[in-house]
């Protein structure tokens, strides 16, 4: 059974005649009463009576019609999708931007996109950077940023720039040079992303620094976002970890001092997308943009 056979049979049934069907369809009459006769082998049924000047459907034919409209109507909304796609006229962009999208000028990001392609869909989601690695892994998304590293099996990555994390604390002392692993796991840290804990990217790095060192991190407190780890940092409560862009916001709390690492740490910043999967246009398009913007911030700073 294929799509112009079930074409033809709701053309003819809609149009009374062969004839008329393989007019709608372009196709010589034949074709078309063709077509339809090998439905009906396939069927092993009936699907019109044959004898009069305008076909009538017989049983088996009332009873497929539905379904074969249903079929065509389907196939060809789909066709008017793909279409109005590829001019952005409309569509669905999905995309998963950093958890602190905010600090990296990403929050017009869908302002933007939809005052040039009004007509696009879009969801955006924003999340931890391993969630999102395994959304578009698993085709849930079909792009986003994350932050390195990830499990990047199925994954095309492409670096766009780095933001160097430091040491934040209220203390000046504890920041007056630049601070080993080993300093660091001695401290009282108040980490974010404690949902993610470690498989987070950035703590996943400082893990591995710890692990070679022979060290070990046990944060006094863990909560969710980076906004609150610093508002404690501020009130003496414990030292936290906050990447170059964080701290040049306005956000930044006052009375906080900062320190590099001893061996410097950076957020890479990656696009990624499924291997070997085209994006659609709008989301290739909403790639583009928030490419442009991450590259524009990082000015040449991915060496």
């Amino acid at each position: 059974m294929t799509l112009n056979q079930l074409r033809a049979f709701v053309e003819a049934e809609r149009l009374g005649s062969f004839t008329a069907a393989a007019q709608a369809m372009d196709i010589a009459q034949a074709s078309a009463s063709e077509l339809v006769r090998r439905l009906e082998a396939e069927l092993d049924a009936e699907l019109f009576q044959r004898g009069s000047r305008t076909l009538t459907l017989t049983a088996a034919g009332r009873e497929l019609l539905p379904y074969a409209q249903e079929s065509v109507a389907a196939a060809d909304s789909g066709t008017r999708a793909v279409h109005s796609l590829g001019s952005l006229g409309g569509g669905t962009a999905t995309f998963g931007v950093l958890r602190n999208a905010d600090y990296y000028l990403l929050s017009n990001l869908v302002q933007m996109f939809h005052a040039r392609y009004p007509a696009v869909r879009v969801r955006l989601v924003g999340q931890n950077s391993a969630e999102t690695a395994l959304a578009v892994a698993e085709g849930q998304i079909e792009a986003g940023l994350v932050i390195l590293p990830i499990d990047d099996e199925e994954l095309a990555i492409t670096p766009l720039m780095r933001d160097e994390v430091f040491f934040v604390s209220a203390s000046a002392e504890r920041t007056s040079a630049p601070v080993t692993i080993e300093a660091f796991s001695r401290a009282p840290l108040v980490l974010y992303d404690a949902h993610y804990g470690w498989k987070d990217p950035t703590r996943r790095q400082l893990a591995e620094r710890a692990q070679l060192a022979g060290a070990r991190i046990d944060p006094l407190i863990e909560l969710e976002h980076v906004e609150a780890a610093l508002k404690l940092a501020a009130a003496g409560v414990g030292d936290t970890i906050a990447s170059r862009a964080v701290i040049d916001s306005p956000r930044f709390p006052a009375g906080l001092h900062t320190a590099p690492f001893a061996e410097p740490l950076y957020d890479t910043i990656a696009l990624v997308r499924r291997r070997g999967r085209p994006l659609s246009r709008a989301t290739r398009e909403l790639a583009r943009l928030a490419e442009d913007t991450i590259r524009e911030i990082g000015s040449g700073l991915l060496t």
